[in-house]
């Protein structure tokens, strides 16, 4: 795991800190692959392929800001489709929604939801605007039977199906239109007009890493009568009736 590196010299010669593990034949053939000429840098990332996707994103931004590649006034639109419907979870060894478990999928994909669901897609799209996500969408499951074999693509048996969502698979069976959407993230916009990094610096009341808002003091108490109303019951009491006993 980790960044590795190849820097293929002008004379012909490679360094890189990965050349004795591999040797100096892997790596030429790797700067051959990756068509590296004299006075190249091959920087290559090794983990799962979601860490390696995005740790090779962010590397990509860095060199791009470094080298001065990046024009601040041009505007780049791009819609990003076929997104993955699904993605596999190691540590409870199943397929979880990567979005939410209400999206539709691909029509040509729904034989694949109890055979493959790694490979299936989903209707949903974003809007992209100089990289970042500026408004996204999707078509939403509006059939019973659709529904029912997506909650079992991510383990929901029918009675946990039935007992979470029974009111929603219900009221599909008196027929529900087709229904999408999109929705656009003004903050993002105006973070972009403004040509700022974060959009907490456009933003009323930014929070910081923790989740906390510096101008209102949020988060504060909340009164008992507040969490009753709610139904909630905060772990905290079961733990000081515990010491007290």
């Amino acid at each position: 795991k980790g960044l590795a590196w190849a820097c293929f010299n002008e004379d012909g010669s490679i360094k890189s800190q990965i050349m004795k593990f591999l040797g100096e034949d892997t790596i030429r053939n790797i700067g051959e692959k990756m068509g590296a000429k004299g006075g190249d840098l091959v920087l290559m990332i090794a983990d799962k392929p979601a860490t390696v996707a995005r740790a090779l994103g962010e590397l990509r931004l860095e060199m791009a800001r470094r080298m001065n590649m990046i024009d601040p006034d041009k505007l780049a639109f791009i819609w990003v489709t076929d997104f993955p419907m699904f993605e596999y979870n190691e540590d409870e060894k199943r397929y979880v929604a990567m979005h939410h478990p209400f999206t539709m999928p691909r029509h040509a994909d729904l034989d694949k939801l109890e055979s493959d669901p790694g490979s299936v897609k989903a209707i949903a799209y974003d809007m992209v605007l100089n990289g970042v996500e500026i408004g996204g969408g999707s078509l939403r499951i509006y059939q019973a039977d659709v529904q029912e074999k997506v909650f079992k693509a991510i383990g929901l048996s029918i009675e946990e199906a039935r007992s979470k969502f029974g009111f929603m698979l219900d009221a599909f069976q008196y027929g529900a239109p087709p229904h999408a959407g999109c929705a656009f993230g003004l903050d993002r916009l105006v973070m972009l007009m403004a040509k700022r990094q974060s959009i907490r610096d456009v933003i009323a009341f930014p929070k910081t890493q923790s989740a906390s808002d510096i101008m209102s003091q949020a988060p504060s108490e909340v009164e008992p009568k507040q969490l009753k109303e709610l139904h909630i019951k905060p772990d905290v009491e079961e733990e000081q009736e515990q010491s007290l006993v």
